[in-house]
């Protein structure tokens, strides 16, 4: 069978096509990021890559070649065995390396040689990502946006929750980000997607929009922990319509108590979080909330970070930097639980033309 070969350009569009998306390159080239649906069938792994580097470089590349060969035959012939014993002549894959050169064209002229119709990214992971940045804008002006403002512990991320759980369109970024969006936002145990993975889970997420109907998304800054929010999308959020949703402190200091539950569980750990905030409000006072979360009053340092740190900050970041915040339709569940969510969540859905 020919071997076919796709740009990435031409790719975008058609990634729904193939049966399978294999990426042939290493595990940790996968790991940071990788195109949507695909597998990880390394024509060399993590050490074999390296060692063959190494030989390029302090010997030649001929000899590297050689071992390189070698290692790559018996990879592909290993994922042949485990993964392609029982699959029919029709079966349609496409095949990737960084840029597509000798590991993906190694594999695909194996399995193009026992029959399957395989098709080749030109350009590989490289041409795919310089597309999918291109592509990124071009989504996210076709798409109507709804952002969801309120200070902290307003249940800014529960509503947005309750919004898809009623069948509204959202992108929570929040969730694509692993990180709750603020300087004590990072969550124990769980590690940011590389910014390359967040990039690609947006683009996935924007292409699986309906542009003819609204899209919900809360109002984030250019970074959610350390990765940084496509500027096209954050141009749009900060020019689109608003609703600011409010809660009374008391419901912000309990939402916030549940949210961030490992924080009350974990006093040592709040109190090496709260340390960041030293250079913007002062040893004396970081260190006397400290003493507070130790000794276990930790529901009072809430309310003080809310009173002293997040709300002035919000409310100028909001009045700056997003064109229709002032004149936002305020909405107000009736408390922070998940009933209340859903009855606001059904009701702005109502509200849609």
């Amino acid at each position: 069978m020919s071997l076919a070969t796709l740009t990435a350009g031409e790719l975008i569009g058609r990634l729904h096509e193939f049966d399978a998306v294999i990426d042939a390159r290493s595990e940790d080239e996968y790991a940071l990021d990788h195109l949507p649906g695909a597998v990880n069938w390394p024509t060399l792994d993590n050490e074999e890559r390296r060692s063959i580097g190494t030989l390029y470089v302090q010997v030649n590349p001929f000899e590297a070649r050689k071992r390189g060969a070698a290692m790559a035959a018996r990879n592909i012939a290993a994922h042949i065995e485990r993964e392609l014993l029982n699959k029919a002549k029709d079966w349609r894959p496409l095949a990737y390396c960084w840029r597509g050169g000798q590991r993906s064209g190694s594999l695909s002229l194996v399995l193009s040689q026992i029959g399957f119709r395989v098709t080749l990214l030109e350009g590989g992971y490289k041409a795919f990502r310089a597309a999918l940045l291109q592509d990124i804008p071009r989504l996210v002006r076709t798409l109507d946006w709804r952002v969801i403002c309120g200070t902290t512990g307003s249940g800014k991320t529960r509503l947005l929750q309750a919004l898809a759980a009623e069948g509204a369109q959202v992108m929570d970024l929040e969730a694509l980000a692993n990180h709750r969006s603020s300087v004590l936002g990072a969550i124990p145990g769980l590690a940011q997607p590389s910014q390359k993975r967040f990039d690609t889970l947006v683009w996935q997420t924007l292409r699986q929009l309906n542009p003819a109907r609204p899209v919900f998304i809360e109002s984030e800054s250019k970074k959610v922990g350390n990765v940084a929010v496509p500027p096209s999308l954050v141009d749009a959020m900060r020019a689109s319509a608003c609703l600011n949703l409010v809660l009374p402190d008391d419901e912000r200091v309990a939402l916030l108590m549940e949210d961030y539950d490992f924080f009350v569980r974990d006093a040592e750990l709040f109190c090496e979080r709260l340390q960041v905030l030293t250079a913007l409000l002062g040893k004396a006072m970081v260190g006397q909330w400290q003493a507070s979360v130790r000794a276990g009053n930790t529901q009072p340092v809430v309310r003080e970070l809310l009173e002293r740190h997040y709300d002035p900050v919000y409310l100028q970041s909001m009045g700056r930097n997003f064109e229709q915040f002032a004149g936002a339709q305020q909405i107000a569940p009736a408390s922070r639980s998940s009933g209340a969510m859903t009855l606001l969540a059904q009701q702005l859905i109502k509200e849609i033309p």
